[in-house]
């Protein structure tokens, strides 16, 4: 993806962050400097007592958005801008993530290489799932991972697995995660399934503390779909560890990877190697 021209751009700032008004105003000026317009979503404009706007109608006139806070406030914004498409900055307000590289003292400086196009957008694959229940079918998406688990801690769950409609496994234990590269070092990693790099165009299948030890993670193709049904009265499916949606025995879950995927601004010089050495203590 490109961004050829900069007029307008939306701020979304970490909910429950108030303090995060010194950031937004500082934000805000930065750009306004610079002759780009600034919208503020409803949400974290109410949390500061700004006015802001619905969030599908900022996304209509933005040619990006910013996330100010973390991992999660950039996840749950990618997820929700899927349909406008539009590209997003992460500015971290606090220690370094792997998705919201740029530090806020950085942000002036980077402002002035977005205007001479100083910068790269990374795109990255996303998650599609749709959860066909009684109650009819959902289609929703996922950046970092769909997680298929049990609604309570005492029982153990059982999911039936096809991998393009041919039956795979069925998993026994706590449940499944699948995850986008992005995701990889996320719950997936906490499971114990591998490291992705983000530009790949596969997906993870993990269990989640299976009952047998010789269940395994698996990498699939980005063509592959996967099928997966309830055995057990209730599950849980749950977006990004976000969005928690309840099925019930023989619903289904078909996942693939999305047909459009989200697209990260990023400093040229943004190493994916250099943050997973921060974040995960390698070669200390």
């Amino acid at each position: 993806m490109i961004l050829t021209s900069i007029k307008s751009v939306g701020i979304i700032l970490r909910p429950s962050t108030p303090e995060l008004k010194t950031m937004f105003l500082e934000t805000k000026r930065i750009f306004e400097s610079r002759n780009i317009e600034v919208f503020i979503d409803h949400i974290s404009g109410g949390m500061i007592d700004v006015m802001g706007e619905p969030f599908e109608m900022m996304c209509s006139h933005c040619d990006f958005l910013v996330t100010v806070g973390g991992d999660g406030t950039l996840i749950s914004a990618v997820r929700r801008v899927y349909p406008f498409q539009l590209p997003v900055l992460g500015i971290h307000a606090g220690k370094l993530g792997f998705l919201a590289d740029l530090d806020f003292n950085e942000l002036e400086s980077f402002v002035d290489k977005l205007l001479v196009g100083d910068f790269r957008i990374d795109d990255r694959v996303m998650v599609q799932a749709t959860i066909s229940t009684k109650h009819g079918i959902r289609e929703v998406v996922a950046f970092n991972d769909i997680v298929l688990t049990r609604p309570s801690i005492s029982k153990m769950i059982r999911l039936e697995t096809y991998v393009d409609g041919r039956n795979f496994n069925t998993y026994y234990g706590d449940g499944v995660v699948v995850s986008s590269p992005t995701g990889s070092t996320a719950y997936n990693l906490s499971a114990g399934g591998p490291v992705l790099f983000p530009n790949t165009n596969v997906f993870a299948l993990t269990p989640i503390c299976p009952h047998s030890l010789t269940q395994r993670p698996v990498v699939l193709p980005g063509h592959f779909e996967i099928e997966i049904k309830t055995l057990d009265a209730n599950a849980l499916v749950i977006l990004d560890g976000q969005e928690m949606i309840k099925i019930t025995h023989h619903d289904t879950v078909h996942i693939k990877l999305a047909q459009s995927g989200a697209h990260l601004i990023h400093r040229k010089e943004f190493n994916y190697f250099d943050v997973l050495k921060e974040k995960l203590g390698w070669g200390n």
